[in-house]
């Protein structure tokens, strides 16, 4: 498993292969609607040799061949490391520090301490020639806190982030920021809206609110936001 040990002085130019090539490239998954098989020569087609549990909890009741002891098992067979981030990088923190009347708050969560260091794991692993895939639930990663979260903390290193999506398709983060603004139905502001990354930021605040883990009775959502939220905590946790 990655650890810590060795994450000090980590420039993200320095991250390449043994053979001098840049590794500047981030994946991420979702299992939802995908069968073991399927997922696994997903991850092959992209040449991961490590997936990134980002799951508060790795386990899943309407898909065990998910959960994480058969999930470390089969990706062993194929050559791909398992490692767990879901302490560090989950949707779902134990910390009530990033809870406000019960829903978990992005932004709390990013100025975490834990969260951090689950982002200085991610950086090391690439560091050390891990070819990584964080993996959640939802197929969509525009659904999916590590987009909204994890990788919005993470957009300005210097490497790509791809979200697989099928076998002929992947996408960007900047393409996932341009369909959430679309999405969302937003607009600049001339008069607030003064720096270019301003309506990126609203949108990301906007989606994880719409998203974030609501604590049974504190549900304040419309009742189609609320829907997301059960759909996805049936799937995370």
């Amino acid at each position: 498993m990655i650890s810590l040990e060795d994450a000090e002085d980590i420039t993200l130019k320095e991250i390449c292969t043994s053979n001098g090539v840049m590794i500047n490239t981030l994946f991420t998954i979702g299992y939802s609607g995908r069968s073991i098989d399927d997922f696994i020569d997903l991850l092959k087609q992209h040449k991961i040799t490590a997936l990134c549990d980002v799951r508060t909890t790795p386990y899943s009741a309407r898909n065990q061949q998910f959960n994480q002891e058969p999930l470390k098992k089969a990706l062993k067979s194929h050559n791909i490391e398992y490692v767990f981030l879901g302490a560090e990088l989950g949707a779902r923190p134990r910390d009530l520090s990033c809870y406000v009347k019960g829903k978990a708050v992005y932004q709390k969560i990013a100025n975490s301490t834990l969260f951090r260091n689950g982002l200085e794991r991610i950086k090391l692993g690439m560091q050390k020639n891990y070819a990584l895939a964080l993996m959640c639930a939802e197929k969509d990663p525009i659904k999916c806190h590590r987009s909204i979260l994890v990788c919005r903390n993470i957009r300005d290193w210097q490497i790509e982030i791809r979200h697989i999506i099928d076998h002929e398709t992947t996408e960007t983060q900047i393409d996932l920021e341009k369909r959430l603004i679309a999405q969302l139905k937003l607009y600049p502001d001339m008069f607030k809206d003064t720096d270019p990354n301003d309506l990126i930021k609203r949108a990301y605040e906007n989606q994880g609110e719409r998203i974030a883990y609501v604590e049974n009775g504190a549900r304040e959502q419309n009742e189609e936001s609320a829907q997301m939220v059960r759909e996805e905590e049936y799937e995370y946790y």
